[in-house]
């Protein structure tokens, strides 16, 4: 069944492209408030018929009749059509930071620019700081934004280019008698840009050709199948190896190259080890691996770690025995409800936290100031805090279980939080965290954020960057500066799980261990199923080497009270 997320980027799109062609003024505002509506909205939109749809707020007979079409034909014919009279290059530049739609139709009606290399040219020879709404500033931020897109071309986010690697997986194994995922998602890399197999064969080299597959015949070789799958631009690896030589072939590939060069003491590199151990059969893939690095003269170290980033100074120190897991977790922080702008009530919430075993949920919603997230009023709040008794008492019945009160509060541009104090008081721990002004330079960005860390209110700093992977870059900060500044004031920094952020990112994980500074691991969940998106988050904060005595939710609901009342005191 389709999903509410593609039915409400199909609206969304449709009235973009309406607006960017001069369409009618109601027909255009229809979309747009279906959009804003539909996205609130908590049931399953595909299975709900013209009636239901029409009693949904923003949603007409219009719009409930394209609803339906999305649903049972799985696209629109008004976007089709939008589409087939607009540049690729011009819907492309939708992915652009600060260009919205009336500045697209400026570049495309006005300059006749309909594609993203045009643009970039116009920006670096300042054409486009010479037309007017743009200016200098606006011309930069389109050329880094550009530059930014250009980057990250070709490449997924974790969860989609896992999922796309198990679908390939099983056309695969159609044709392959064994076949292993390698690479990038076997390291759980945030984004990946290449879907490596491998595939096994005895005699003859396989002559691989399959519908869906399209092969690079230059980039390929008799042992190395490269390509495309269907419509997705990342770049397909499928190796040939032998039946026999799998074992060692899967550790060399899972590897990073600069995990692999490492030398031990007697100057022999780790990738030499792997090829020439000898592996017999009968052995799993871990203890094949295991006796590798038992060969190269250290402890076994976990696939998510072999990125040539301090992994071996980490396991002299420390045992792969005390990584976080799933299972270490013990509470869930950082979530919304419908007080805000989540999907599910606070009941709903807490009681599906329950069911996974957690023993406490961490309520996290917006702050006053995120107007555009429905934040809560000092009323709103006082309201939520009288439910929270009364659910409480409910939920802990046949357990112990807890909602713990807390609130998502927004950094403002000065580094205050929202709320005056006494309100903040009231809260049992807050999640700090910047959502606007994203343009500050580093300096302003780093100041910002450490005054906000040295707020006593402030429990945990949440996703300290901002930044969306493969769409936004993080805003500029000063690591070590914001880190020092939470090890010195005792603040948690978050890893924001959802895969669109990954924040704080896993290579800093190491400086903030060596400073003591504890990590909490949050799904930032707007509906019950976001909860785990902490999967994803457990698997980044494995490849920094995070150990569940210093992951702050690993704590039991009587020792995360403990310290909650610790921190008030």
């Amino acid at each position: 069944m389709i999903s509410n997320a593609d039915i409400v980027e199909t609206i969304e799109l449709t009235a973009k492209l309406l607006e960017l062609h001069n369409d009618d003024e109601f027909k255009i505002k229809a979309y747009t408030n279906a959009a804003y509506n539909l996205d609130k909205y908590i049931g399953e939109l595909g299975q709900l018929d013209f009636p239901q749809l029409t009693q949904i707020q923003g949603v007409g007979k219009m719009i409930a009749g394209k609803i339906l079409e999305i649903v049972s034909t799985g696209q629109l014919r008004d976007l089709q059509e939008l589409l087939a009279k607009t540049p690729e290059g011009v819907i492309e530049m939708f992915k652009i930071k600060g260009l919205g739609v009336k500045k697209i139709k400026i570049l495309w009606n006005e300059l006749g620019l309909d594609n993203l290399n045009d643009l970039q040219i116009a920006c670096e020879n300042g054409s486009i700081s010479q037309v007017k709404g743009f200016g200098g500033k606006t011309q930069e931020s389109i050329l880094e934004s550009l530059k930014f897109i250009q980057s990250q071309a070709g490449k997924l986010r974790m969860d989609k280019a896992a999922f796309l690697a198990e679908v390939i997986l099983v056309e695969l194994e159609k044709s392959f008698k064994q076949v292993e995922i390698s690479g990038q998602i076997r390291r759980k890399s945030e984004t990946v840009d290449n879907l490596l197999f491998l595939v096994t064969y005895e005699g003859n080299l396989p002559n691989f050709e399959s519908e869906g597959f399209t092969q690079d015949e230059k980039a390929s070789s008799p042992f190395v199948w490269r390509g495309k799958f269907l419509e997705n631009k990342i770049d397909i690896e499928i190796r040939y190896v032998l039946e026999n030589e799998l074992l060692s072939k899967q550790f060399v590939y899972t590897a990073n190259e600069n995990h692999l060069k490492h030398r031990n003491e007697n100057g022999v590199s780790l990738l030499s080890v792997g090829l020439s151990s000898g592996i017999t059969d009968g052995l799993n893939q871990l203890e094949a691996e295991e006796a590798i690095y038992g060969k190269f003269g250290v402890p076994y170290i976990i696939p998510e770690m072999r990125e040539g980033v301090g992994e071996f100074d980490w396991i002299q120190k420390n045992k792969n025995e005390d990584l976080v897991t799933w299972d270490s977790l013990k509470g869930i922080l950082h979530n919304h409800s419908t007080y805000s702008d989540g999907q599910h009530s606070l009941e709903q919430m807490a009681t599906y936290c329950k069911e996974l075993g957690f023993e406490y949920l961490g309520i996290a919603d917006h702050s006053q100031s995120a107007t555009y997230a429905s934040g809560l009023l000092i009323t709103k709040v006082q309201q939520q805090h009288a439910e929270i008794e009364q659910l409480n008492k409910k939920l802990s019945i046949d357990r112990p279980f807890k909602i713990l009160k807390g609130i998502e509060s927004d950094i403002l541009g000065d580094g205050s939080l929202d709320y005056p104090d006494e309100v903040l008081a009231s809260f049992d721990y807050i999640v700090a965290s910047v959502h606007s002004n994203l343009t500050m330079n580093q300096a302003r960005a780093t100041e910002r954020l450490v005054r906000a860390i040295e707020n006593p209110y402030t429990t945990i700093l949440g996703h300290p960057t901002g930044r969306l992977l493969l769409s936004r870059q993080g805003y500029p900060i000063d690591y070590k500066e914001v880190i020092d500044c939470c090890a010195a004031n005792g603040v948690v920094i978050e890893i924001n799980a959802s895969p669109y952020r990954l924040d704080l990112d896993w290579r800093w994980i190491a400086y903030a261990l060596e400073r003591n500074v504890m990590l909490s691991i949050n799904p930032d969940a707007h509906e019950m199923e976001g909860y785990h998106d902490m999967h994803y988050g457990v698997a980044s904060a494995r490849k920094g080497g995070l150990t569940k005595n210093m992951t702050f939710n690993a704590l039991s609901l009587v020792d995360m009270e403990a310290y909650l009342n610790r921190r008030k005191r």
